[in-house]
């Protein structure tokens, strides 16, 4: 008897997909899962960043930089040397989040995040597409890529260009250069296999891989050799030779060599970068190209051994022949190393010269301000990382996996650990001269974070750190006379920037601190010629202006100082420190309508303009307007009652007009806010007196005369 079939024997086979379609759509689940993968690794390495203030380069390139107030003034970047000096689209880029959320830092740590997020993907599809063409199996390719992919954007080598904010210019480089050769790859792959359902795939391909090329030569320099390494990429993957690659795609080619064209312009609109790289900039090639062999091998090192890690190197000069000798060895192996793996092993030659195509630009052109720098190595860590990956899993096989997983753990970590020190401009600085106390410049900077701190004995030794080792150096000798003025030191402040006038001569600041030191110090005469070399350095500089015209006061040239502040201010009528200059000329001259006029408008443009405030209340006293006098100075206390000459100035007018129990009032509460001002004692003296309260008046004029003050003359 046969047996019955089960229910289940009589239905119909499950559908199933042809082989093809299901390794594809395998393939795009590995590929989302990699992209996830590294989104929540990059996110959790870096989410300590985002706290980090502008430091540094920060600050002269996106808080004051005027061209960001629109995408439009944006793709002409300020000229002088600044990080986005010639470098549009990194201008564009920082425009977009002042328009999307002012100058919030977190807003730019963020999109700094996303650029090297989206150059980790970029970095995996390329990898990933690459190792297809060499014939790994697919999940091989996948895992190997998403490796790759990882530690390169886990490695802490990377935060200089991710968390150092102005560093943007070269992770937004690298996105566009990774982008120019992925586009390129997809759209010679879809040449090779057209969709007849797209027709001219291949072409938005390669369009897309131009607009990237193009989109880089705006953001930084080193895009330079991207034209030559995606034809590089083409003859080694591709096309087999370069005679078949210019065969086949010579237009494509010589649309991402014209990219070239935009990026000389912008060179050469650059000029030398503010004096800083380049001819001309004081630094012969042979000089600094010997720099650069240790410089390379220092940068692989930190490829496999990321510590420490240096914010600022600043600059050190090779200095024999036998310093050099050992490094030039092992980059000149490398570079013939290189050269017979392009013919011999061309996937290995071709991630050699990636990895120099990426140095070249910075190791040959020669710097006045960094030998050696980090950030640098941004997109040369790729090839680094690509055959360390190949190598573990072609070694260690399955084992690799475990080492390979360690070091992402391990490097992530260190990169954790390593923004912590951008937590601050304290922080970095003091990192960087603990771990380079032969760096002049990293001395200098700490310096000036401490003494806007207040910090000035601690800034003063970092300025004479910075001098022992370098000791014509300009900034520290200029940022010490600073320093040693606000110590009230003028003797050892003017003495200081005379030297870093003798160190380098054509420095306006420095002439015009120099101005000031002299003025404060009773010389005002001599003071003059150095406001006015200031302004022939630079006719533009309105401090130095303004401080000419307060000099020329001093000694009793007021129509020259009148005539000065009235052509500052038509060349910027809306500085209210200007507008009080000339209010104090005015007066002195005997103009004291005018002069009123000069301070109301220092107060409407600048409402808690303190000193323009004080002014205008006297000037009104002066001119016989009590009563608006003592409004003033009761609304100036309303905004701050901790005003002590407010408070002064207010008794002092109330007395005038006869209400010596209101003016003492006045008097007392100043100096229960400060009670060493010998001038309020000996007004508080003469409100008693005349309030009938001799004794008091006497205790008064005792105090005074204790704290320094010159008595009136008995009966006075």
């Amino acid at each position: 008897m046969p047996k019955p079939r089960s229910r289940s024997s009589d239905a119909l086979p499950a559908a199933r997909p042809p082989p093809a379609l299901a390794a594809d759509r395998a393939s795009r689940r590995a590929t989302i899962l990699a992209g996830a993968g590294l989104a929540l690794a990059a996110v959790a390495v870096y989410a300590n960043s985002f706290s980090g203030p502008f430091i540094f380069d920060d600050l002269l390139s996106i808080p004051q930089n005027l061209t960001l107030g629109s995408l439009r003034t944006a793709l002409a970047p300020p000229g002088g040397g600044l990080t986005v000096t010639g470098r549009p689209m990194l201008n564009l880029s920082f425009a977009v989040n002042r328009v999307l959320g002012g100058d919030r830092v977190w807003g730019y740590h963020a999109l700094n995040l996303l650029i090297h997020l989206g150059a980790g993907l970029a970095l995996f599809g390329l990898v990933r597409r690459t190792l297809l063409l060499a014939r790994r199996g697919a999940g091989e390719a996948a895992g190997l890529a998403f490796a790759a992919a990882l530690l390169w954007t886990v490695h802490p080598l990377q935060t200089e260009s991710v968390t150092y904010i102005v560093q943007r210019a070269e992770s937004l480089m690298g996105l566009c250069y990774l982008l120019t050769l992925y586009c390129f790859l997809r759209g010679a792959e879809t040449d090779a296999d057209p969709d007849p359902a797209r027709p001219g795939g291949s072409r938005a391909w390669f369009a897309l891989s131009f607009l990237a090329c193009f989109l880089g030569m705006g953001s930084k320099e080193v895009m330079v050799s991207a034209p030559v390494l995606v034809l590089l990429y083409d003859r080694t993957f591709l096309a087999g030779s370069f005679r078949a690659a210019w065969r086949r795609r010579g237009r494509v080619h010589l649309a991402l060599a014209a990219t070239w064209l935009p990026l000389a312009g912008l060179v050469l609109r650059s000029g030398n970068r503010g004096g800083t790289a380049g001819l001309g900039v004081g630094v012969g090639f042979g000089t600094y190209a010997a720099t650069q062999f240790q410089a390379v091998a220092h940068y692989l090192w930190l490829s496999f051994w990321p510590h420490p890690l240096i914010v600022d190197y600043g600059v050190r000069w090779a200095a024999s022949v036998g310093e050099v000798a050992p490094y030039a060895v092992l980059v000149g192996l490398l570079v013939a190393g290189t050269a017979v793996a392009l013919v011999r092993r061309p996937a290995l030659g071709f991630c050699g010269v990636w990895f120099f195509a990426i140095l070249a630009p910075t190791s040959l052109v020669p710097g006045n301000r960094q030998t050696l720098a980090e950030h640098r190595v941004y997109l040369a860590l790729a090839p680094v990382v690509v055959l360390a990956v190949v190598a573990a899993h072609a070694g260690l096989g399955r084992r690799g996996r475990i080492v390979l997983a360690a070091a992402a753990v391990g490097l992530g970590w260190l990169t954790v650990q390593r923004n912590a020190a951008y937590r601050s401009e304290e922080a970095i600085w003091a990192d960087t001269v603990a771990k380079r106390p032969g760096n002049a410049y990293a001395h200098n900077n700490y310096g000036n974070i401490l003494a806007q701190a207040g910090r000035l004995p601690e800034a003063m030794a970092q300025y004479e750190a910075a001098l022992r080792i370098d000791p014509g150096y300009a900034d520290a000798l200029y940022d010490a006379g600073n320093a040693l003025k606000r110590l009230g030191r003028l003797p050892e402040a003017i003495a200081r920037y005379r030297e870093a006038l003798r160190a380098k001569p054509e420095l306006p600041d420095v002439e015009d601190a120099l101005g000031r030191a002299l003025v404060d110090a009773g010389r005002p005469d001599e003071a003059l010629a150095h406001f006015e070399q200031a302004l022939k350095l630079d006719p533009n500089f309105t401090d130095a202006s303004n401080d000419l015209g307060e000099a020329l006061a001093r000694t009793g040239r007021l129509p020259e100082a009148i005539a000065r502040f009235e052509q500052a201010l038509r060349a910027n009528p809306n500085w209210a420190e200007m507008h009080n200059n000339l209010g104090d000329a005015l007066r002195m001259a005997g103009r004291l309508p005018e002069a009123l006029a000069q301070y109301e408008q220092a107060v409407r443009l600048k409402p808690d303009y303190m000193a323009a405030r004080n002014n205008l209340g006297r000037a009104l006293a002066e001119a016989d307007r009590l009563p608006e006098a003592i409004a003033l100075f009761e609304q100036t206390l309303q905004r701050d009652p901790a005003a002590i000459d407010a408070r002064n100035n207010l008794g002092t007018v109330l007395l005038m007009a006869g209400r010596a129990p209101e003016a003492i009032a006045q008097f007392e509460a100043a100096l229960r806010l400060n009670p060493n001002l010998p001038q309020v004692h000996l007004n508080l003296a003469v409100a008693l007196h005349r309030a009938g309260r001799p004794a008091e008046a006497a205790a008064e004029l005792e105090a005074a005369r204790k704290l320094g003050a010159t008595l009136p003359p008995p009966g006075g």
